[in-house]
């Protein structure tokens, strides 16, 4: 696991899952997956509506412990690359909440695959704003689940 801030705006995570790039790639394109991983390990998503398609749109929300709702966010789907890449848009749906571009590749070799996360901020204001939040570690704990999940659905 690497997690690292990059020209100013930038937040890199890149981690290794023992699963295909196409198993790891499914976990991320069906409701039903995604639902079981993406968020902090308390903080399961209580809201997963996708439209996985370049141009679709999702719409996520989490709750947290003690049935404390999360703000709701979402964003668009920008490109992908079956089995390879996926680039969309992200942010809070408060209005004037800054948005952000996440691009997931992922790289398989051996049967694992490594998938590197690339989250580029408007500003590096607004990127620090996250890491304060705990952007880096709600993605880390997110991508532990992603490891049992993809685990599992390789079989």
């Amino acid at each position: 696991m690497t997690t690292e801030a990059q020209a100013d705006r930038q937040i890199i995570i890149t981690r290794q899952f023992d699963a295909p790039a196409r198993i790891v790639f499914l976990a991320h394109s069906k409701p039903e997956h995604v639902k079981r991983w993406f968020g902090p390990v308390d903080w399961p998503l209580t809201t997963c509506e996708m439209d996985f398609r370049v141009g679709g749109r999702f719409h996520f929300a989490m709750t947290g412990p003690n049935d404390e709702p999360g703000p709701p966010f979402g964003g668009e789907y920008l490109e992908i690359e079956q089995d390879r890449r996926i680039v969309y848009t992200n942010g809070f749906d408060a209005p004037g909440s800054p948005r952000f571009v996440t691009e997931v590749t992922l790289e398989e070799t051996g049967g694992k695959t490594t998938l590197t996360q690339v989250t580029t901020f408007e500003s590096k204001a607004v990127r620090d704003q996250y890491v304060e939040m705990g952007y880096a570690e709600g993605t880390n704990s997110a991508y532990d689940q992603l490891g049992d999940v993809a685990v599992e659905l390789k079989g």
